[in-house]
């Protein structure tokens, strides 16, 4: 196929865009900052570039990474992240429509289901973890996530308007910044992101795999939504431990780890506040993470030189 894909010099974008050319797909990458995936050099927010570009390289699916995130917050204005994250995603979804493109991927975020009450139980003494899917209403508590979800009704009004097959991921963290929780500070970032894949992480290839998931299920589905994280081992009716104690809910799932977790010099978090619970992805999209926690104290078993439980 021929594909549009945004935010190609981004983190995902870099990972993304050699993948989809393995697979035998002509990419053309469109972001404002030159790299090796881009051919398009420019913003969604420009309108005529974005409908020329769709246009002229006949462009059969669009695949839209690209987006100012939760850091820009600091130094651009609200008005920014509307031009980019809602009227660039308008912009898309109307070269979709003119140009009769078949499959519309949109990179959401996980970020949008924090709502500022989740986010105050989170510091203010929560009695169980919020165990997150698809079904919840968002209430968005920033700028960023607003203009996301606002862009997901986009996606969503368009599928109903006009019949585009677009497939919304929720993706969880995946970037390769040193995390910004409080009860990581003391911990290796391989730590801090070994621990997440238990709840909150995926890796930046599993997150381009379920891209390209989702544009070949997009014809099929018509319009979704998932959640993209790596498989929790963790169940709802855990919640509550999940707070008073994570490392003993972690070890009735994998009794060595503790063992394992000592060796390197690891520790687990106290206390877990969320889960995302990304099974609708495997039941409906096909879709899951081939890393996950397993894999990652499976590995540390055999660095350490200790044996398989």
């Amino acid at each position: 196929m021929r594909i549009l894909l945004t935010g190609s010099s981004g983190w995902l974008g870099s990972a993304l865009a050699p993948r989809l050319r393995a697979l035998g797909h002509d990419v053309t990458g469109i972001d404002p900052v030159p790299s090796a995936q881009t051919q398009m050099i420019g913003s969604i927010a420009d309108r005529d570039l974005v409908m020329r570009t769709v246009r002229d390289n006949r462009i059969e699916a669009i695949i839209h990474s690209g987006a100012l995130h939760k850091p820009n917050i600091e130094n651009r204005a609200n008005s920014d992240f509307v031009a980019t994250n809602v009227q660039g995603t308008l912009n898309l979804l109307d070269a979709a429509v003119a140009a009769c493109v078949q499959r519309f991927v949109f990179t959401s975020t996980t970020s949008l289901m924090i709502s500022q009450a989740i986010r105050d139980g989170f510091s203010g003494g929560a009695r169980k973890a919020a165990w997150l899917a698809e079904a919840m209403s968002p209430e968005p508590r920033n700028i960023y996530c607003v203009t996301k979800l606002s862009a997901e009704h986009l996606c969503r009004l368009y599928h109903i308007q006009h019949g585009l097959p677009v497939m919304v991921l929720r993706t969880a963290r995946f970037f390769p910044e040193v995390d910004d929780m409080a009860h990581a500070i003391e911990q290796s970032d391989a730590n801090t992101k070994a621990n997440e894949l238990l709840f909150r992480r995926l890796t930046v290839e599993d997150a381009a795999e379920a891209h390209v998931a989702a544009l070949e299920k997009a014809p099929q589905l018509g319009f979704d939504i998932f959640i993209v994280s790596a498989l929790t081992p963790f169940r709802p009716d855990d919640s509550a431990a999940l707070i008073a104690d994570a490392p003993s809910v972690v070890a009735r799932y994998f009794p060595d780890f503790p063992t394992v977790y000592a060796r390197k010099g690891w520790t687990m978090f106290s206390s877990i506040d969320r889960v995302y619970d990304a099974s609708r992805a495997r039941d409906r999209l096909g879709f899951v993470c081939k890393t996950s926690f397993a894999d990652v104290l499976a590995a540390l078993r055999v660095e350490e030189g200790l044996p398989s439980p």
